[in-house]
């Protein structure tokens, strides 16, 4: 069974839902773990179960890094909140992936979740090449929230930056990215360059939003007032707008307190097993 579960679940005639849900916390925390250590790409063969458990390499740098990255930091209680978020954000981003990376297929390419705080550039960027010929079939571009706030953080921070995309504002970025995505396919610099140009066509791009939320907000109506607006982004299909939520029964911050507790407990064991 994978760690993650995504249903289709109803939104609007604009919006296409899904449900995500976790089937397996401790299977979530070793791949979490294997990601904090800055191998997502041998998550993704675990993921496929062409590897088995654990990272490809070790490095007490390494361990060292990824601890620190899922513990809390700071002198003050602003400082030790803004800590809280970019390991939390961290955290969901890397559920977003995992998601993303067990729907797809070996002509999928994924931007890696980010191992530093970062407030700058695309939080998720999904690639699907043709199976056969060296052509992009479809562009996905990924927003995560782990928030207290859905509505709020959908409305003022989600929205806009899809908005730009869509009014081709940050064109440069998306290409940039999206070359480096190509190129694992296997083309050149050139090649990879040129099969990168689709991702300008909005006919080959989606747009997905994932935000955390309450136990509350679990009907269809509920969702639909969550995503509202998203049909400003004109002139694409509804499957074209996806509108993910992942919902957490109590406290936000002490359910990803609890991942990123059991997220330490597998770093020290792999590295335990590694002595």
């Amino acid at each position: 069974m994978p760690a993650l579960s995504s249903d289709t679940m109803e939104v609007d005639d604009d919006v296409s839902g899904l449900l995500w849900s976790v089937n397996d916390l401790d299977e979530l925390s070793k791949l979490i773990a294997v990601i904090a250590l800055g191998q997502a790409q041998h998550a993704a063969r675990i993921i496929q179960e062409l590897e088995p458990h654990g990272p490809a390499l070790s490095d007490a740098e390494l361990y060292a890094g990824a601890k620190g990255q899922m513990r809390i930091r700071g002198e003050s209680e602003t400082q030790r909140d803004v800590s809280r978020y970019h390991r939390d954000g961290f955290l969901f981003e890397c559920i977003s992936w995992i998601v993303a990376r067990q729907s797809t297929n070996d002509r999928t390419f994924l931007k890696d979740p980010h191992i530093t705080a970062t407030t700058q550039g695309l939080d998720g960027l999904s690639i699907e090449m043709d199976p056969i010929e060296a052509v992009l079939v479809m562009a996905t571009i990924f927003e995560d929230k782990c928030t207290e706030s859905p509505r709020q953080k959908f409305q003022q921070e989600v929205l806009p930056t899809f908005t730009e995309h869509h009014e081709s504002k940050r064109k440069r970025g998306l290409v940039a990215n999206a070359v480096s995505l190509i190129k694992e396919s296997g083309l050149n610099g050139t090649a990879a360059t040129q099969a990168a140009a689709r991702v300008l066509d909005k006919q080959f791009r989606t747009y997905r939003a994932a935000l955390t939320v309450g136990s509350t907000l679990t009907t269809t109506e509920r969702r639909k007032r969550l995503f509202k607006g998203y049909s400003d982004l004109a002139n694409i299909t509804k499957a074209q707008r996806i509108g993910a939520t992942f919902v957490i029964d109590g406290n936000l911050r002490e359910w990803f307190q609890e991942l990123a507790d059991r997220v330490l407990n597998a770093l020290v064991e792999f590295e335990d097993a590694d002595v």
